[in-house]
């Protein structure tokens, strides 16, 4: 088996089982391994540190699959963490054949680079690394077996597999085509979902229990609900009972689907608006004509990737809770969000007070929310936590 041997001192973040070496971390390669090919990671001393799954083309050169120096990587290996991170999840999909959730989130379910969502009794994939690419077919087979379903659809059409030399890919990979929409059940709410060409893979199954905590401060207020997508916050805030909902979606194919799922739910009528347009543009005139309400929801799409696009994320950031704070009645309650992992909480939170600031506005944090359960954390891999979100009170 081809080998990597470290450079001095670079084994630490291995013991501590941090799942990724990059490539300035390697001493040199025994051995001509392909793409995705399991390779042995080797101390500078000579340990066998574990296992990986070797990337030439990223910065993330290997991916750990085990920090057992004895433990193969293969169908059985695979098997095992399958099965367990499908039965922790069992509970979410105890209530009907209508559940969704995450089933398998990548590093922190020791498994890196695969993402597995189920939407009622469809699975969505996604490949993102070499390693999980090379055992597609065994994987794929496993799924099926140990969750059982009428199809397993491949969402890989993401940039991120660019970096790993990875061609952008998406179609069925066991059973059956999914259809053109799949309705799901979350917390009362109905749902109507796009696993083919939605975003991610359909839905944003990682603010499940934002939405409730957010549906909680509903009751009778009026809220403005920004990036609505296809109205999952909104929804969710007009069956809590909220006096007014106004969505905000620059998207015509998520605003269509959002009607839909309006319907769906007996929400039509003047108490349920959607509003075509960008976001920043459309808060500022709002805030240009007085507008204002008492919960304001700002959960955007991920601005930075990488460290070096985290000034521009910032601005942007800044921007849209400044004008979330504006929009605010006193008393009022901000739900905002980043899901861009370059994005620290402790800058996020910077971020908001600077917005806060320059809106006159003094606030508090009430509370801070991250991704639903099923999108665990593992504890050696802080880049799993990439939702950060703050429920603020605007005095």
């Amino acid at each position: 088996m081809p080998a990597i041997t470290l450079k001095p001192g670079r084994e630490k973040s291995i013991l501590r089982r941090h799942p990724w070496i990059f490539s300035g971390a390697i001493e040199r390669m025994d051995g001509k391994p392909e793409p995705g090919e399991t390779v042995e990671i080797l101390s500078a001393a000579g340990a066998l540190l574990g296992r990986g799954a070797y990337s030439p083309r990223s910065q993330i050169t290997v991916r750990m699959w085990s920090f057992d120096p004895g433990e193969e990587v293969g169908p059985a290996l695979f098997h095992s963490r399958l099965t367990r991170a499908i039965e922790v999840r069992a509970p979410l999909l105890a209530g009907g054949d209508r559940g969704a959730c995450r089933l398998v989130n990548a590093e922190s379910d020791l498994l890196p680079g695969l993402i597995v969502d189920r939407y009622a009794d469809f699975l969505v994939c996604q490949f993102l690394a070499a390693g999980v690419e090379r055992w597609k077919p065994d994987i794929v087979k496993l799924l099926a077996d140990l969750s059982p379903c009428r199809g397993v659809f491949e969402r890989s059409d993401v940039e991120v597999r660019r970096k790993e030399g990875l061609a952008l890919v998406k179609g069925v990979l066991h059973g059956d085509d999914p259809p053109a929409l799949i309705e799901i059940l979350e917390n009362g709410c109905r749902y109507l979902v796009d696993v083919v060409n939605g975003q991610k893979t359909g839905f944003f199954l990682d603010q499940r229990d934002s939405r409730v905590r957010m549906a909680q401060h509903a009751k009778g207020r009026e809220v403005l609900n920004g990036f609505a997508y296809t109205g999952g916050f909104g929804i969710a805030a007009a069956r809590a009972g909220a006096a007014r909902v106004v969505n905000v979606e620059s998207s015509a194919s998520a605003i269509d689907l959002a009607r839909r799922n309006v319907a769906l739910n007996g929400l039509e009528g003047e108490s349920f608006e959607i509003v075509k347009g960008d976001v920043f543009r459309v808060m500022r005139d709002m805030v240009e004509a007085g507008r204002g309400f008492d919960l304001v929801v700002v959960d955007p799409p991920k601005y930075a990737d990488a460290r070096k696009h985290v000034d521009r994320a910032a601005r942007a950031y800044k921007d849209v809770n400044l004008q979330a704070f504006k929009l605010l009645r006193p008393g009022g309650i901000l739900f905002t969000f980043s899901c861009s992992g370059a994005i620290e909480p402790d800058l996020f939170q910077k971020i908001v007070a600077d917005a806060a600031l320059d809106a006159g506005r003094f606030a508090q944090i009430l509370e801070w929310l991250t991704q639903a359960p099923d999108h665990p954390v593992a504890l050696p891999f802080p880049e799993g936590r990439y939702l950060k979100g703050l429920v603020c009170r605007a005095g």
